[in-house]
């Protein structure tokens, strides 16, 4: 898994207390950004969080680049709605050879390993002839139809894999760059930090929570799984280990 942050919202601190201050000010935008320093905007950050005033959290956004995870995985992202995916497509893109993730209780078991390879194996080795069969047949069909060489042999590929890519598994590698604003970052960690979520997302969301520490710590300082401020959410589902958790979190 590669997680990168490609951009965010230059000086977020400043800008969420900047939006907050507002609300409560009767100069103007220009005037507040003025008399606001770094020292300021911690302290108002800060008692912002701890009342749980949320919504200027809204004005700053961060983008991340994934990459080395499952469809598993993304089939779990995109529900988180108040965000935006672009990911990379089986439909136009032909994989010649498909990189998958393996989970790491099958990876312990090499019997399991070893099986789990071969049907990925398996997997490529009818991905690549159903796109041949397909082919042929588009192909065949748009030069009757009138089309060049060229022309027909591009449009056919496309068709092909378009249905091909049925074949492929959740295990299947793929990327996808990710935005969502500071608000939807604190729900997704709520959610997703937590020891029961999948192992795979549960990954992705700490390394996105390293990355957004370094450069928004006051907003940040407090984020991952519910139990890091209060009681374990999961009652009779709880992990147990609700003080290791928050050791964890509060060292990142």
């Amino acid at each position: 898994m590669k997680v990168n942050l490609i951009t965010y919202t230059p000086e977020p601190e400043k800008v969420v207390a900047s939006a907050a201050k507002l609300c409560y000010s009767p100069v103007g935008i220009e005037e507040i950004a003025e008399n606001i320093n770094d020292e300021k905007v911690a302290k108002f950050v800060n008692m912002l969080m701890g009342l749980g005033h949320q919504s200027p959290l809204e004005h700053i956004s961060f983008t991340f680049g994934i990459e080395g995870v499952s469809r598993v995985l993304t089939h779990q992202l995109v529900r988180h709605r108040i965000a935006s995916y672009s990911q990379q497509s089986q439909r136009y893109v032909k994989l010649e050879q498909f990189e998958y993730i393996i989970p790491p209780e099958i990876e312990s078991i090499p019997e399991a390993k070893e099986l789990f390879i071969k049907a990925m194996q398996d997997d490529q080795k009818i991905y690549n002839r159903l796109t041949k069969m397909l082919k042929d047949k588009h192909y065949k069909t748009f030069i009757s139809e009138g089309k060049s060489d060229k022309e027909a042999e591009k449009l056919a590929e496309k068709r092909a894999i378009e249905d091909a890519r049925f074949v492929f598994p959740n295990a299947c590698e793929t990327k996808i760059v990710v935005t969502m604003n500071a608000r939807t970052l604190l729900h997704f960690f709520n959610h997703r930090c937590c020891n029961r979520a999948q192992w795979e997302i549960r990954n992705l969301a700490t390394e996105m929570l390293k990355l957004v520490k370094k450069v928004a710590p006051n907003i940040f300082k407090n984020a991952g799984p519910n139990c890091i401020n209060g009681p374990c959410p999961e009652g009779n589902m709880t992990c147990g280990r609700i003080e290791e958790v928050r050791k964890k979190f509060r060292e990142i």
